[in-house]
């Protein structure tokens, strides 16, 4: 009688079971710690930061973008570093670094200095450039072996007389005696050993 009948459809597919999706489906991977810690660093920006969180929309609407208004963002205009100190920075050079530039008297050549640098070290201190075990060690000692403190190597040069000496021999090495120390050192059955 002409009416027209609906088509035909393939019937719905069976509705997969809850253990054949858990199998099909790989376990969803651990989020990175920078993720983690910032969520807006998605993966799905590729890693790179939203525009809204960027300085320059901060920035937007003051005047100068933060680069100032005198420099404007521009490089050396004056020159770089010490440029122009006898040109268009002359004035700056006279008032706060008067006689940068030019040259005054001779040359010294071969000039020698600190020449009369000799930090001195007292006999009653002596001691105490080496450890209170290596003098316990050395005055048990029956073989008669002295320590051998060397001054040099404690950032002095030269010995001086000023106090007494436990009577235990020594061996001092030194650039330099006074009298009165060799006396001291000897008096105990030390040495006194010169070092250039």
């Amino acid at each position: 009688d002409g009416a027209l009948c609906p088509p035909l459809r393939a019937p719905p597919a069976a509705p997969a079971s809850a253990k054949s999706r858990e199998i099909s489906a790989p376990p969803p991977a651990p989020l990175p710690a920078l993720a983690r810690a910032a969520p807006f660093l998605s993966l799905a920006h590729g890693g790179k930061m939203p525009s809204r969180l960027r300085k320059t929309r901060k920035l937007r609407g003051h005047v100068s973008h933060g680069h100032g208004r005198v420099g404007k963002h521009r490089k050396h205009p004056g020159g770089r570093g010490n440029a122009g100190g006898l040109h268009h920075h002359r004035i700056n050079f006279d008032k706060y670094h008067p006689g940068y530039f030019g040259k005054v008297g001779m040359r010294h050549y071969h000039l020698k200095r600190n020449q009369k640098f000799c930090p001195t070290v007292n006999l009653d201190k002596l001691w105490t450039l080496v450890s209170e075990q290596t003098r316990l060690n050395y005055a048990k000692n029956e073989a008669g072996l002295a320590p051998v403190i060397d001054v040099v190597r404690s950032g002095y040069y030269k010995v001086l007389g000023k106090g007494k000496l436990p009577k235990q021999p020594v061996i001092v090495k030194a650039k330099f005696f006074s009298r009165r120390a060799e006396e001291k050192i000897k008096e105990v059955g030390g040495a006194c050993v010169l070092v250039a």
